[in-house]
């Protein structure tokens, strides 16, 4: 009875002889982890990748947000300068506009020189 319980302490005892340990101590051995190198190379390769593309993303979405702002900018600048212009086109703005110069509107209907 004796011999059972040192052969159960035994393992208990010694942890190296524990199967569960082995098995990690051996998947995690330094030769694993030299051998897989390249895959972390490469995981550490695509961590970057992810995050400059988060980044290029979050700056492309700020200058297309400031290029928003200036497309409404010019669109009020146009719709402000077209209605100036149709407001100045207008008969009577012209004739005040160019009464300054010394010319004036017709009384009379304009008449033809020439055939008969």
């Amino acid at each position: 009875m004796q011999e059972e319980k040192n052969i159960q302490e035994q393992p208990a005892a010694n942890p190296k002889a524990d199967p569960m340990i082995l098995g990690w101590k051996k998947f995690f051995s330094h030769r694993w982890v030299v051998k897989n190198i390249p895959f972390f190379l490469f995981l550490s390769l695509l961590a970057v990748l992810y995050i400059y593309n988060g980044h290029l993303a979050d700056k492309i979405t700020r200058k297309i947000s400031v290029t928003e702002k200036r497309i409404k900018e010019l669109e009020y600048e146009y719709k402000t300068a077209k209605s100036e212009v149709i407001f100045r086109s207008k008969a009577s703005e012209l004739i005040k506009a160019v009464e300054p110069l010394g010319l004036k509107e017709l009384k009379s209907p304009p008449y033809l020189l020439g055939k008969k």
